[in-house]
């Protein structure tokens, strides 16, 4: 008994189910291919944030000295790095709502997807809603 092979360029071709023109969407041929539309904007993201470069900032802003920062913000990090591995949720005032979504543990790592919602700062330049005393 003789057998054929097959050549690289003999393609497989996949029955479409009779089904198909009935779930296409209304408007559309059963052949059209779907388009695509995307209405987000690409965001850039700069350079990450590391330890030393939040310390300094820190400092910057505090007027306090490094000596004085660098045990709070490795105890803040440390206490932040422990309830999200707990998989708590999070409301922290100017930072936002953290919402642990999924994790998932791997042989080198944990893996945590958490959402983070912020509010929109409110703008600081309207004018004072009440009105000055007259002179």
């Amino acid at each position: 008994m003789a057998t054929t092979k097959k050549t690289p360029t003999q393609a497989k071709t996949l029955k479409v189910p009779e089904t198909a023109p009935a779930m296409a969407p209304k408007g559309t041929a059963a052949g059209a291919e779907p388009e695509v539309v995307v209405t987000e904007s690409p965001t850039i993201v700069g350079p990450e944030l590391k330890k030393k470069e939040l310390i300094d900032i820190i400092v910057a802003r505090s007027g306090v000295k490094k000596r004085d920062v660098k045990p709070v913000v490795d105890a803040m990090l440390a206490v932040l790095g422990e309830t999200i591995s707990d998989g708590r949720e999070m409301n922290l005032a100017p930072l936002g709502k953290l919402k642990i979504t999924r994790m998932k543990k791997t042989t080198k790592a944990h893996i945590i997807t958490t959402r983070l919602r912020r509010t929109d700062p409110q703008p600081t330049d309207a004018p004072d809603p009440l009105a000055q005393a007259a002179e």
